[in-house]
């Protein structure tokens, strides 16, 4: 492994400057280094004091945590490191773009916009952390333009399976920024539990929000690890984010230049909202909690609520006034409303269900999904909001204006995207990281459907060759997701992301000729393998060099 890694240097010399990740569109090496020490100060050209105050603030703070140089608030610095934000640069810098020059006696981070500024100083951060091994650091002089090739470039987390602490979201948050991600799907509410403080429905938290859990479950365990055998006594898990925790996730994120789009599922994956509230199901069922943790999606209709009845309004009236908390919550332009795996067999035996059908003319239970939907889709309309859905809600017919997140492989995506709809694609056989990551036995317990190698995911590309170049412009971008019914923990939570969230980070910032799989490895081991680890983060180590050759 070791001369693998020489001959590449050999081949390719300046990857020693190019340990960015996700690969720049240019970088350039220049003459001599600059001294990164305690003489180093800030310049802060065209920016607003508090925009000033979030670089400066995120800069320091973490350059003084990992090195110990503590960069100088005074004037008058003979070196700075220069913020500028200008509407006039000369290559016409896009919205997230940026452009980063270190010279012997300055570091100039230059961009058009709060976002550019941001994702100029990750490169820095990352590019700081690789010479972070000599003193005084010294930084090779170089010139780095750089741009996303993707707008979307986003990560679901599922908190329903698995309640995550408020401090978890953010450790997931800063390593998002860091690999430059820009959109976190928030997945609130499914069977399992409801996360989400909702003050007109109380019980939404109060009861939703908590299970039983089966003695024995492999699942979820109320230690911090997922190795721990459970004593075999039944207890009571989950959690919920209050509204001023969910304000205080949604600023941290956009602080990081990164949008919180929120999913409430429906009208199916509903078991924990209607367990608090069983008057919106068909029938009604009394149960004392949400799904535990070993139902897997087949559910006994007889024993439990799972869908939202379609046919009565009060239905509509609750999740009309359970979306605008929501909305008020979260300003994002996108809401995303699941869709998803609907059972039917409630709507095919309730009488008010078939009124419904009867009376706005509709084939079938499909066109009732479709209906729900699109009724869904008007109400967020109507406050200038957009809906996104699974794939599924193309069944029966999607709302006009719906996004498409194809999730059951690529045919929902190249089929919203030939009706010229938006869509994201996120393939389970490509862009799900709950997927082991090799087919090694010690690998955590998880599905066994399939793996997901970090080959996989940095190679996939995100548009179907099956697609016209004018269709393609509708896929918007690409996102991962990490469902937990197998992740009980943060330490494997972490496992599980890393190193594929780089991995995927590069394949849709980066350009295809400046994405090269062997080059990405050299530049895990650069300095990433080693920051995860001397922050305690764990990562998956197959191609971690030195525990490669331990």
């Amino acid at each position: 492994m070791k001369k693998f890694f020489y001959l590449i240097l050999a081949i390719f010399p300046f990857l020693g400057y190019a340990q960015i990740i996700p690969a720049p569109t240019s970088i350039e090496p220049q003459q001599g280094t600059f001294t990164l020490d305690n003489k180093t100060g800030f310049k802060l050209n065209g920016i607003d004091t508090s925009d000033s105050i979030l670089l400066t603030d995120y800069l320091s703070s973490i350059v003084e945590e990992e090195t110990s140089v503590a960069i100088s608030r005074t004037a008058n610095n003979t070196k700075n490191i220069v913020f500028e934000l200008t509407k006039n640069s000369i290559n016409a810098l896009e919205t997230e773009s940026y452009e980063l020059n270190i010279n012997e006696s300055e570091i100039r981070i230059k961009a058009n916009s709060k976002a550019g500024l941001f994702y100029g100083m990750q490169s820095l951060l990352q590019y700081i952390f690789n010479y972070n091994t000599q003193t005084p650091i010294q930084l090779p002089c170089v010139a780095i333009t750089d741009k996303p090739n993707v707008k979307w470039r986003g990560m679901l987390l599922d908190v329903s399976r698995h309640f995550y602490t408020v401090n978890t979201v953010k450790v997931v948050l800063d390593l998002m920024a860091f690999y430059k991600l820009n959109v976190f799907h928030w997945h609130l509410a499914d069977n399992e539990g409801w996360r989400l403080e909702i003050k007109k429905y109380p019980k939404l938290t109060s009861v939703g929000a908590w299970r039983k859990e089966i003695p024995g479950s492999i699942f979820y365990k109320p230690d911090s690890t997922y190795t721990k055998k459970l004593d075999g006594k039944p207890y009571t898990y989950g959690g919920f984010y209050t509204q001023k925790q969910i304000k205080e996730i949604v600023k941290y994120a956009a602080d990081r230049n990164i949008t919180v789009i929120p999913e409430i599922d429906v009208p199916g994956h509903s078991a924990a909202a209607l367990t608090a509230y069983p008057e919106f199901s068909c029938e009604k069922h009394e149960q004392e909690a949400p799904n535990s943790s070993l139902w897997n999606g087949v559910t006994d209709t007889d024993k439990i609520n799972i869908s939202y009845c379609a046919g009565q309004e009060s239905t509509f009236f609750f999740l009309e006034n359970v979306f605008t908390e929501v909305m008020e919550l979260f300003p994002s332009e996108y809401i995303h409303v699941g869709g998803d795996e609907v059972d039917k067999s409630y709507w095919a035996k309730c009488s008010n269900c078939q009124a419904r059908i009867k009376k706005e003319g509709l084939k079938d239970e499909h066109e009732l999904q479709s209906y729900f939907i699109k009724r869904m889709a008007k109400f967020l309309e109507k406050h200038n909001r957009k809906l996104i859905g699974w794939d599924e809600i193309l069944e029966g017919g999607a709302p006009t204006n719906a996004t498409i997140m194809s999730w059951r492989g690529e045919k929902g995506g190249i089929a919203a995207a030939k009706m010229e709809k938006e869509v994201i694609m996120s393939p389970n056989n490509r862009l799900y990281f709950d997927m082991p990551q090799t087919d090694s036995k010690d690998e955590p317990y998880g599905p066994t459907y399939g793996i997901n190698t970090l080959e996989t995911v940095y190679n996939y590309n995100i548009y179907p060759k099956e697609l016209l170049p004018k269709e393609k412009a509708y896929i918007k971008g690409g996102q991962f997701a990490i469902w937990t019914e197998f992740i009980a923990s943060v330490e494997h939570l972490e496992y599980m992301l890393l190193p594929r969230m780089p991995a995927f980070a590069e394949n849709l910032w980066s350009t295809p000729e400046n994405k090269d799989f062997n080059s990405f490895i050299i530049r895990l081991n650069q300095g990433h393998y080693n920051y995860w680890k001397r922050n305690g983060i764990r990562f998956h180590t197959k191609f971690y060099e030195k525990e490669i050759n331990e």
